[in-house]
């Protein structure tokens, strides 16, 4: 089982040097690699294999000396980089591969000349680097990437390999169904509800008073670098909190159930509506949902997806009765058939949970909780109480 462990490195300013030489190289080479082989496709039809891309190198190397001073093992990982993003983009996973920029984050691969042993990192010519080792990995090491981020702060992700399997999957045991919300970040099916920080928010005026200092400088200038550096920290900071956050709830979800089921949410839909765009990008569903499915993976236990266009917030969880219409500002209204007062979020965090279940039972045409699944349709619901017996609740999904 592979996992990848992040350090942060501190290398001499030597090392920054010959990093900054191999991450302009990296970058060259595969500029020059998808250049070639978009050409190349258009001449022939055909575009290039990663052997005939490194087949390239020893003549590049001779015609731009500059290349022979970054380890080789990195120029190589370039072609299989470039190999990997057109197969994502053929296989409908990504967008077609785009040029690499100055601007943006840099990073580069080490596959081969590589150890971690204690507090030093070895790599290729830059030899022992300085890691600050947070918790030691077990297994092989397979792979190092070395990344710069927008601030100048330096990483190194250590790929290793365990040599076990992963777990088989296992769904004896608690079930919970997840809805994702923006007031609320997430509602469990046993009526928790995990309240959203809005980092973004929080360091808002901070950004805006950053980036307006940025707007004023001189481009070019040293000034306008320093105003550069200063907001991108400002990003990495809101960054760090919100993977904070979402590693640590995410982690406790995982921990106390074995079905951890969740709303197949399109994202990139959702952030068209320009009201609603920037608290939903702040919340990180996607990112929240990667975690709870590859810790579930480690741990053996089921991560199942729920489609998004099942009705789980006008269906009654208890006798399944569907009403036509629930416009968002209702946050709680009455079953018309068996007279239960739902509270929205957490009946549809039950209805997520039973439609996993019944997916993970047999199929389409199991049930959910021991009743049938497929409720009729009817039109009745109640309004929120008023502000003096209900807390006040801002709409979301």
């Amino acid at each position: 089982m592979l996992k990848a462990y992040k350090y942060r490195i501190y290398p001499t300013d030597e090392q920054k040097v010959l990093l900054a030489k191999t991450f302009g190289c990296c970058r060259w080479f595969y500029n020059f690699a998808l250049d070639l082989t978009n050409e190349t496709y258009k001449a022939t039809g055909k575009g290039l294999s990663r052997d005939e891309i490194i087949n390239k190198l020893p003549q590049l190397k001779k015609e731009k000396e500059w290349l022979s001073e970054v380890p080789s093992q990195a120029l190589q990982q370039v072609a299989l980089d470039l190999s990997s993003a057109f197969l994502n983009f053929f296989e409908k996973r990504a967008k077609f591969p785009k040029f690499k920029k100055k601007g943006n984050k840099q990073s580069v691969r080490f596959p081969q000349g590589i150890k971690l042993d204690g507090d030093y990192l070895t790599l290729p010519k830059l030899k022992k680097v300085y890691c600050k080792v947070s918790r030691l990995p077990e297994g092989k090491l397979k792979s190092v990437t070395i990344s710069m981020t927008s601030s100048g702060k330096y990483f190194a992700s250590c790929l290793y390999d365990d040599g076990q399997d992963l777990p088989e999957q296992n769904s004896e045991g608690k079930a919970v169904g997840i809805d994702l919300g923006v007031k609320d970040f997430a509602i469990t099916s046993d009526g928790s509800k995990y309240g959203n920080l809005n980092y973004y928010r929080k360091y808002e005026q901070k950004l805006a008073k950053k980036q307006k200092r940025l707007a004023k400088k001189q481009k070019g200038s040293n000034n306008r670098h320093k105003a550069r550096k200063a907001v991108a920290k400002v990003h990495e900071k809101i960054t760090r909190c919100r993977e904070d956050f979402l590693h640590k709830l995410s982690r406790k979800l995982v921990d106390e159930n074995q079905v951890i089921v969740v709303e197949n949410l399109a994202v990139k839909n959702m952030v068209r509506n320009h009201k609603l765009a920037k608290s939903i990008n702040d919340c990180g569903w996607g990112q929240f949902c990667t975690m709870l499915k590859y810790k579930a993976e480690w741990e053996g236990k089921t991560y199942i997806e729920v489609d998004r266009f099942f009705p789980i917030s006008k269906t009654c969880n208890h006798c399944l009765y569907q009403v036509d219409s629930l416009t968002l500002d209702i946050r709680r209204w009455q079953c018309p058939k068996c007279e239960t007062i739902h509270d929205r979020d957490v009946n549809a965090a039950k209805n997520i949970r039973d439609e996993g279940l019944r997916i993970l039972a047999v199929g389409h045409i199991a049930s959910a909780s021991g009743e049938r699944v497929r409720p009729s349709k009817g039109t009745a619901f109640v309004r929120h109480l008023s502000v003096k017996e209900e807390s006040p609740v801002t709409p979301q999904g």
